[in-house]
């Protein structure tokens, strides 16, 4: 477990603010997913997840509490992730 809090948002309302340059990206399997995390330190910031290829999966706990009025949590069987991950598809839609 890697303790990423999932957020997923449509690409139009997503914008690195700072630390471009150190990004390193890898994919594996479909290759349809790409995993950004930083060069420098290692965390997985966001990525594109191949259940939303059209937004962004933004780690929560990398983003300041401050700037977040409030968090609604779904349960999800990533356990069985080929039978579920369609039901994430509508998150990223703007």
């Amino acid at each position: 477990m890697t303790g990423f809090e999932h957020l997923i948002v449509p690409s139009a309302r997503f914008t690195l603010l700072a630390g471009g340059d150190a990004l390193q990206t890898y994919r594996f399997g479909t290759g349809t997913a790409q995993h950004h995390f930083c060069g420098v330190c290692g965390i997985k910031s966001f990525y594109v997840p191949r259940s939303n290829p059209d937004g962004y999966s933004v780690n929560l706990r990398c983003l300041d509490p401050a700037t977040i009025a409030a968090v609604d949590y779904e349960d999800f069987d990533g356990r069985d992730w080929e039978r579920h991950g369609h039901t994430l598809a509508h998150l990223s839609a703007s």
